[in-house]
């Protein structure tokens, strides 16, 4: 049976600040996210298998995606811990505000290695993660291959 990969695209609406960049993206700012996640395996072929024909269930890779990466940094902000803005992570969190602090500057190459190892995490054992691409523009995004990353 062939190898085939299947394709799931997420939304998610996130503001981050990168701290030490010599840009306008040093400010507090949001990007509307697109992940594309793509996994590779394959298609189920056991008789009366519910889920026949099936690499996975894009309910079952939705479920995972959803709740490692979307529920977490859908309209949250990201800051780099080892910032200054902690007291503004403090402030925003002290008024309700969804924060997340993480331990690298949060930018799209980093946010989509930080991606892949939560997703890889939550896959069955038959399925591998294949590349996801991280899109903050419309002309803008990273990209991560496992093929890249033996």
């Amino acid at each position: 049976m062939s190898n085939i990969r299947i394709t799931k695209l997420f939304t998610f609406e996130t503001g981050h600040a990168l701290y030490g960049y010599d840009g306008k993206c040093k400010n507090v700012h949001g990007h509307s996210y697109k992940l594309s996640v793509t996994v590779i395996g394959k298609p189920i072929t056991t008789p009366g298998e519910v889920k026949l024909g099936m690499v996975i269930d894009f309910g079952d890779l939705k479920k995972v995606v959803k709740e490692e990466i979307v529920d977490s940094f859908d309209h949250a902000t990201v800051f780099n811990k080892n910032t200054p803005h902690l007291d503004l992570a403090k402030e925003l969190q002290d008024r309700g505000h969804s924060v997340i602090l993480v331990d690298y500057q949060p930018t799209s190459e980093n946010m989509v290695i930080d991606f892949a190892k939560k997703i890889k995490n939550r896959l069955p054992e038959n399925i591998q993660l294949h590349s996801l691409k991280l899109s903050e523009t419309e002309t803008s995004f990273a990209e991560w291959y496992a093929s890249d990353n033996v």
